[in-house]
């Protein structure tokens, strides 16, 4: 049987068999044991009860017809002789004498023990059971009392018993190996389900899923599967529109660069006409650059788990991050207060840690009004490093801030385009965040302004 059911249904119906073949066989064992030691035992009792008949002296011929009389109703076959010779002419079947009574069994008579014997008669074809009690006066043996009982009666009914045992097991087996055959198909169905769906699975059909019908292993693992077909459903579903956000994000620069290109190309376009079209194309050249950048940021992140982590001073780090963009923000005419804790010491990979406080700085200048000013502020709060980047911006919609972290998305698409935000840059920001194991909020209201706030563990002492 190849199939899992199949081996677990004939390893419970094989170990039904060998326990029930032992039981059989343990059973007939005590059976058989027990009713032979109970035969010995009652034919004991029995000849002791006659044997208290002989007062001693002669054995007379008036005591054996007595005690022969017990043949007529009792139980078991008994004969009184003087002579132990002398049953040869009693008893139905040949006796050794030799073999009957020999030297120690003579001994046994004397000292008043009774000898037993269990043998088998060919003329009678089954076992005898017999027992000898002795007749004795003063250390002489007078004579024996002999009973005897054929043992066919057990094995007849033995033998009768186990055509019955043997149909009823036979029956039974069946009976059980059904039960568990259809058992097994209930246990199973819901693993032939989820083989089914993770078929479905390996050929793209990510909207597979399993009943969960137990709370059991079964049930525990059809709900993994279910979490897990979810989790890879999402995600192609993202890759998917990642993808096309991306293809919708190069095809607008790309159609601009292509078709002011062809137009400077034949003519179309000449003086400063022509003029504004080449800085048309160099911006749209320079977006799909930074679009480009960006996506590479993204792959990077999602493989590297900034393994190199090591104590850096924060303040430092973040004086260096102003000092990339403060050309950006001397040209906006935007002044940045810098106000940070000397003393935060974090465990952390520094040109990650740069690379986040330059995109928030650099979307803080992007969406600040002219002349505005920015605060970058650190503090030790709870074990924790707190950063926070605020601007006195445009702001955003709180209808937007619990999607503002997704990938492309941008809360004036218009504007973004105009001034070249791809709704990458906070994206980046988060998972840069989390791989240093900690967390970023935003808090924004229109018109006044946006905070961002970062919290970073310190670095354990």
């Amino acid at each position: 049987m190849r199939t899992f059911s199949g081996k677990i249904w004939a390893l419970i119906v094989g170990f039904l068999l060998i326990t029930i073949t032992f039981m059989y066989v343990f059973t007939d064992f005590l059976y058989e044991q027990l009713y032979v030691e109970d035969t010995e035992k009652s034919m004991i009792e029995f000849g002791e009860r006659l044997a208290t008949k002989y007062k001693g002296g002669a054995v007379s011929d008036e005591l054996i017809a007595e005690i022969e009389e017990h043949n007529n109703y009792g139980v078991f076959n008994v004969i009184a002789v003087r002579n132990p010779r002398e049953l040869s002419a009693c008893v139905p079947f040949d006796i050794d004498y030799q073999t009957l009574i020999g030297p120690d069994e003579r001994s046994q008579l004397l000292d008043g023990n009774p000898v037993m014997k269990i043998g088998y008669e060919e003329r009678f074809e089954r076992q005898i059971i017999s027992v000898i009690l002795p007749f004795t006066d003063e250390n002489r043996l007078e004579g024996i009392l002999y009973l005897y009982y054929p043992l066919a009666k057990i094995s007849e009914l033995a033998s009768k018993e186990v055509v019955l045992l043997i149909a009823g097991v036979v029956l039974f087996s069946i009976m059980i190996g059904y039960l568990v055959f259809r058992g097994l198909r209930r246990i199973m169905s819901p693993l032939r389900e989820l083989q089914g769906a993770v078929h479905r699975m390996s050929t793209g059909d990510y909207r597979a899923r399993v009943a969960v019908s137990s709370k059991d292993e079964v049930g525990q693992l059809s709900e993994a599967f279910n979490q897990m077909a979810e989790a890879i459903q999402q995600e192609d579903e993202e890759r998917k529109a990642f993808l096309a956000t991306v293809s919708h994000e190069l095809r607008t620069p790309i159609s601009y660069v292509k078709g002011y290109s062809e137009s400077i190309q034949n003519g179309f376009m000449e003086g400063e006409q022509r003029d504004e079209a080449i800085g048309l194309i160099a911006r749209e050249a320079n977006r799909m650059e930074r679009l480009t950048n960006e996506l590479l940021q993204l792959v990077h992140i999602d493989t590297d788990k900034a393994d190199e982590m090591y104590p850096i001073a924060l303040a430092e780090t973040l004086r260096d991050s102003v000092a990339l963009i403060k050309a950006k923000a001397v040209e906006k005419e935007i002044g940045i207060l810098l106000k940070v804790d000397e003393d935060i010491i974090i465990e952390a990979d520094e040109e990650k840690i740069r690379q986040i406080f330059i995109n928030l700085l650099e979307n803080a200048i992007r969406y600040s009004n002219k002349g505005t000013s920015i605060s970058l502020t650190s503090m030790i709060e709870e074990q924790s490093a707190i950063i926070q980047v605020k601007d006195k911006g445009i702001g955003i919609p709180k209808e937007d801030l619990p999607r503002i972290l997704e990938r492309f998305y941008r809360v004036n698409k218009a504007r973004s385009r105009a001034d070249g935000g791809s709704g990458l840059g906070l994206s980046i920001v988060d998972q840069l965040v989390k791989q240093h194991q900690g967390t970023l909020h935003i808090d924004s209201e229109l018109e006044i302004g946006t905070t961002v706030t970062v919290r970073l563990p310190l670095m354990e002492e």
